[in-house]
């Protein structure tokens, strides 16, 4: 069994495979929140740049009683942010990013389908993302990273 237990319902089939006896083995793998970015040259640090990473859902399960993400405490919380399942809510993300204090300037890139032929990039700023991933066309599922790490490669 191939299961990466961050924001997947994981635990969900190995609750069904212990409590039925069912035997498995879990295959460690790597996350897409660390494996995408380096496909499109993005550092999650970067001495210059960032000392710190959050990895966080970009959308919580509605069921819960009380939200644990806060991006506006991200904003001063961490240099790197990387968001899962953060597209549909991304107005939202952005404004409470804005809210915590980050620059509007701030890079941020979305990959859609990353490591998928027909995957996406886009790169962009907090006060531009909103506009150009609607001109692209961009959709789930996709990762976004934010941060000036997004740019610390590109003049290599």
């Amino acid at each position: 069994m191939n299961l990466l237990l961050i924001f997947r319902r994981g635990t969900k089939e190995l609750e069904f495979l212990i409590k039925n006896k069912i035997e498995f083995e879990i295959i460690p793998g790597i996350s897409s929140a660390l494996s995408i970015p380096i496909q499109f040259n993005i550092p999650l640090t970067h001495r210059k740049y960032s000392s710190s990473i959050g990895i966080v859902t970009g959308h919580e399960d509605p069921t819960k009683e009380e939200k644990k993400v806060s991006f506006e405490l991200l904003a001063k919380a961490v240099d790197t942010l990387v968001i899962l399942m953060g597209l549909r809510n991304l107005s939202d993300i952005v404004k409470s990013l804005l809210e915590g204090g980050l620059p509007k300037n701030t890079p941020i890139s979305i990959i859609e389908h990353g490591y998928f032929p027909d995957q996406k990039f886009l790169t962009a700023t907090l006060d531009t993302v909103i506009n150009k991933t609607k001109d692209q066309g961009i959709n789930p599922p996709a990762l976004i990273i934010i941060g000036k790490v997004i740019n610390s490669l590109a003049n290599l």
